[in-house]
């Protein structure tokens, strides 16, 4: 970096690139530093140079590393939590966070992820309801023991609508990014060994609803099938449409230890790592996202295309699911 000028500039334009569009810069400067429009103004042309005590609340409210613009280099790296806890942030809120940030990736003009799942991507949840109220009711119950929870079984007429729309929301947004996903068949077996366990431990309110979710798992997965098969995302039950190569679905059958997701946008680069199964962490460092690129195009490179022409492995790949929703719908037939 050049001039403390240059410096200023550059830290403006990475502010710039984190607001949605239709939310006006000057204005955001002005709120948090507590200066009229054209304090604000004056400071993001660099005509009138920030405080130190300014430059700190700006980079701290906004998430953004110092380091790189002094050439800095080291083993730092500056994240964002995006978080669920009991009593604090509820998935609502969580979702809300995200809705927030797909949002944005749907503005810019150039946009694509890349996501290595070791659990299934979450929005493919929201395509039907009764999956996504198991999987909701299973963070909030086992994963982050919400106490309402402790004492309920799972009922899917239970399920909070509310959630669910926010849940279409986001899938509604995420299907018009063209994505790259990586799978592998423990991808899906995670999620049905939850439902199972569920059915062992008594632990649904109606037996018989266990039933109506691997009628629910089998349409979801032919849905899966798909998409993959014409190359593009769309809501189930609707006529599909779509940009084809929009939608690329990969297995690999060696290597997916956790859930790492790389957002380009416009030249620019965010990458989310998973912790606690869906908490988030979340960064913009140019170089960590650089090396994070690397090994997902890697990944992708000694991985399977199981999406358009590719008929017969996509084909082995869901049969194979499938084969394990029948496997457990006939151990639920056959207990008395």
């Amino acid at each position: 970096m050049g001039t403390l000028t240059d410096l200023q500039k550059a830290i403006f334009e990475e502010v710039k690139q984190k607001l949605p569009q239709n939310v006006s810069l000057v204005h955001e400067i002005s709120e948090l530093l507590g200066v009229s429009y054209d304090s604000a103004y004056r400071r993001i042309r660099g005509v009138k140079s920030l405080s130190l005590d300014e430059l700190f609340t700006i980079c701290s409210h906004f998430g953004i590393p110092l380091d790189p613009h002094f050439g800095v280099k080291g083993n730092k790296v500056l994240f964002e939590s995006m978080f669920v806890e009991p009593e604090k942030i509820g998935i609502k809120e969580w979702l809300q966070k995200i809705h927030s940030d797909i949002l944005r990736m749907a503005e810019v003009k150039e946009a694509r992820i890349i996501y290595a799942a070791r659990d299934i991507p979450f929005y493919h949840f929201f395509q039907i309801p009764e999956i996504a109220a198991f999987k909701v009711f299973f963070w909030q119950k086992t994963l982050f023991r919400f106490p309402e929870y402790i004492d309920r079984k799972f009922s899917i007429g239970g399920y909070d609508s509310g959630i669910q729309e926010l849940g279409t929301k986001i899938l509604l947004t995420s299907i018009k990014i063209p994505t790259r996903e990586i799978w592998n068949e423990d991808t899906f077996s995670i999620f049905l060994r939850q439902i199972e366990y569920y059915w062992i431990s008594g632990l649904f309110e109606k037996v018989e609803e266990v039933l109506i979710l691997c009628d629910k798992l089998e349409q979801w997965l032919r849905h899966l099938e798909s998409q993959a098969e014409r190359g593009y995302k769309f809501l189930y039950g609707m006529e599909p449409s779509g940009v084809e190569d929009s939608f690329r679905l990969y297995e690999n059958e060696v290597v997916l230890n956790d859930n790492t997701i790389l957002a380009r946008l416009d030249g620019r680069k965010i990458t989310y790592l998973t912790y606690n199964v869906i908490s988030l962490l979340v960064t913009t460092d140019q170089t960590f996202n650089d090396s994070i690129e690397k090994y997902l195009t890697g990944l992708m490179r000694e991985s399977i295309l199981i999406s358009a022409s590719a008929a017969r492995e996509r084909s082995r790949f869901f049969n194979r699911l499938i084969h394990q929703v029948h496997l457990f719908r006939e151990k639920i037939r056959s207990q008395p």
